[in-house]
């Protein structure tokens, strides 16, 4: 399959954003604790991606700090974070793993009263890199299944994250997603015609992301954290036009040092006046109606 390497090029599409707004920024709360690998879990090893234990291995048996540290951000991470946007009335995505959102329906009832949207992240946190295809195929029915149960409606974003490389292609073949979130590629929403019918792209981040802080090339305290969002933000709505994702994790951004830089970052934001902050469905739903295929 060929690669896009070209895109829109020197002159992208005005997006329109609503309100003139010459920024459209989007804020994603991935939630993923109890669904992250774990012998519980039925897998071979412990988790040792994306926790405070930088450089962590995987263990055969129970690694009671990791899941200390996973579990950290459903108990008290996840809920300071939702004071920080509820307060501020911010829309928020959360890219909510199945297997985690059932373990703690209170915090699914809070992201429901929120009106956040809540899109799929999958049905585990795990690495689907060499995944049998029919295995990935039956987890994201599976993961729709469970998500359309849990929250009453079935998700209309998805963001596996781990991706395999039949990925995109299964997306497309299950028909029901609205965007895929699942590409780093542009400040844009964009088509993906690979696989047949058009499949919106809604392009997410890894770089304005709070992974970075417990990332050996990442940041080492809040402030880095603050002036990276903010240099950010400050030259996509210099260029105007654009869209910016910002990731967050409720174990990571939750913890009160990071949580504080956050809320630096939100008033900046929103005392530009020049921002759209919206939801990652609502931007889709737009470009779907200024940039039909």
């Amino acid at each position: 399959m060929t690669r896009d390497l070209t895109g829109y090029g020197a002159a992208p599409p005005d997006p329109h954003w609503p309100s003139s707004a010459r920024i459209a920024v989007q804020f994603v709360i991935n939630y993923e604790e109890g669904a992250e690998n774990s012998v519980l879990n039925g897998d071979a090893g412990s988790e040792k991606f994306l926790s405070e234990m930088v450089g962590a291995g995987s263990h055969p048996a129970r690694a009671m700090a990791m899941e200390s540290l996973y579990e950290y951000g459903s108990r008290a991470g996840f809920w300071r974070l939702h004071r920080l946007f509820t307060a501020r009335d911010l829309p928020v995505t959360v890219f909510g793993v199945a297997k985690a959102l059932e373990m703690n329906p209170p915090a699914v009832e809070a992201m429901r009263a929120a009106d956040w949207e809540i899109a799929s992240h999958g049905l585990r946190w795990i690495d689907y890199q060499d995944v049998p295809e029919a295995t990935e195929r039956a987890h994201i029915a599976e993961a729709i299944a469970l998500h359309t149960r849990l929250t009453g409606t079935r998700p209309l974003g998805w963001y596996q994250g781990r991706t395999s490389p039949n990925t995109a292609r299964l997306v497309v073949e299950e028909g029901g997603f609205v965007y895929d979130a699942d590409s780093y590629a542009d400040d844009l929403p964009y088509y993906d015609t690979r696989f047949g019918a058009p499949q919106l792209i809604v392009p997410y981040t890894l770089d304005v992301n709070d992974m970075k802080i417990v990332a050996l090339n990442g940041f080492t305290e809040g402030e880095q954290f603050f002036r990276y969002l903010r240099d950010t933000f400050d030259q996509l709505l210099e260029e105007g036009g654009r869209m910016m994702s910002v990731g967050l994790h409720a174990r990571i951004a939750g913890r009160p040092g990071r949580a504080r830089a956050l809320a630096r970052f939100l008033d900046h934001v929103i005392a530009s006046g020049d921002a759209w902050v919206a939801r990652r469905i609502d931007i889709a739903r737009h470009w779907l109606e200024v940039h039909p295929q």
